[in-house]
């Protein structure tokens, strides 16, 4: 048996950061991970410099990999029409499988691959498939994280209407439009698809919208995936690409959260703390793990209700109250009118590729006689 003051679940941003400031602290910390490290992980790969001060650094410190974009760029397509959109900001693109390695690495944290089948209390202590035990367990393995699943399956439930599901691609590619782009709503998508550029020549293009509308709409995730990479093709934005698309879901920010029972925590996307306008899970990841570990260390509540919960707030007393107003009448795209008030774009896209089905099956025809 292995005995540790802490283990951690999860070697991603929220178990990595939880680390780095507990062993700061003074604590002793172990961290178990069903994979080595680096590893590919889905994910757009943006970051707010909010996320490089919550680690105490500054973007030229980080050592691999990195894109700063001034002003993010795209359309919002409404009922009506299309919009373009364009607005200042400070964003920078990482590559998951640069940004994830380093983090752990700087957390100075051991580290052992091992898949967590089993949790049990035993006394003041957590014992982990009979292998590990601890006084203090943190889950920080994402959306199916352990720790999460068999500790909070009440006090941390999930809701379907704040589930989202994602496609996506991350390829070598010599990108030539260095532009972040972002499409929201587009043919009643109750999300939005990205185009991001990353530093050494690669390239994250997907697509995200909230399960629960999309079980309800006619156009499926994998037909509005379709739909973009027709149009990055079509666009000149990527030529010549083969696409393979993985999936993987995960659940944006509710506005109560249990993340901590009798010295077990779970940071990060493991307690659903991703943003609820874009989905962004790696600041509030980092956020929530440096958070949980202060508290642990001042043996006090964890208290998680500062994290941002949209990307596109600052933080300030105006943009608390504009959230609380978001939050009372529902998330832009957790609106249950919005599905009702798209469902001409569904008709106007189903049309449409009916009609091109059609014209290529004559083509086709056309070609063998």
């Amino acid at each position: 048996m292995i005995d540790i003051e802490i283990l951690i679940i999860g070697g991603g941003p929220g178990g990595a950061s939880t680390a780095w400031k507990l062993r700061e602290l003074g604590h002793e910390v172990l961290i178990l991970d069903k994979d080595d490290f680096p590893r590919t992980k889905l994910c757009a790969g943006w970051v707010t410099p909010g996320v490089f001060k919550s680690l105490e650094m500054t973007p030229d410190e980080y050592p691999e990999g990195l894109v700063t974009f001034d002003q993010i760029h795209g359309e919002y397509f409404s009922p009506g029409k299309a919009k373009p959109l364009a607005f200042a900001t400070t964003q920078y693109s990482i590559r998951r499988f640069e940004f994830d390695a380093w983090l752990l690495q700087r957390s100075g944290a051991p580290v052992q691959k091992h898949t967590v089948k089993e949790i049990r209390r035993e006394g003041h202590s957590f014992i982990v498939d009979d292998t590990y035990r601890s006084k203090i367990l943190i889950g920080a393995g994402g959306t199916h994280c352990p720790v999460a699943r068999l500790l909070f399956p009440v006090t941390n439930a999930r809701t379907a209407p704040y589930q989202v599901g994602a496609l996506e691609q991350e390829f070598p590619y010599q990108w030539k439009d260095e532009r972040c782009m972002l499409w929201f709503g587009e043919n009643g998508l109750p999300g939005y698809s990205w185009y991001v550029p990353k530093a050494g020549g690669y390239l994250n293009v997907g697509i995200g919208g909230f399960s629960e509308h999309m079980r309800n709409c006619r156009i499926t995730l994998r037909q509005h995936w379709d739909h973009l990479t027709q149009k990055l093709q079509e666009s000149g934005m990527v030529e010549n690409h083969d696409w393979k698309p993985k999936g993987h879901t995960y659940f944006v920010r509710q506005r109560a959260k249990v993340t901590e029972d009798r010295n077990a925590y779970i940071v990060g996307d493991a307690a659903g703390l991703a943003t609820c306008d874009l989905a962004e899970g790696i600041g509030p990841a980092i956020e929530s793990g440096i958070l949980t570990a202060h508290a642990i260390h001042e043996g006090r509540s964890v208290d998680l209700s500062g994290i941002t919960r949209y990307s596109a707030l600052e933080r300030g007393w105006k943009a608390s109250l504009f959230a609380s107003t978001l939050d009372r009448n529902g998330t832009f795209f957790r609106d249950r009118i919005y599905a009702r008030k798209y469902q001409k774009k569904e008709d106007a896209f189903l049309a449409a590729a009916t009609a091109s089905q059609k014209l290529n099956k004559e083509k086709a025809g056309a070609s063998i006689g």
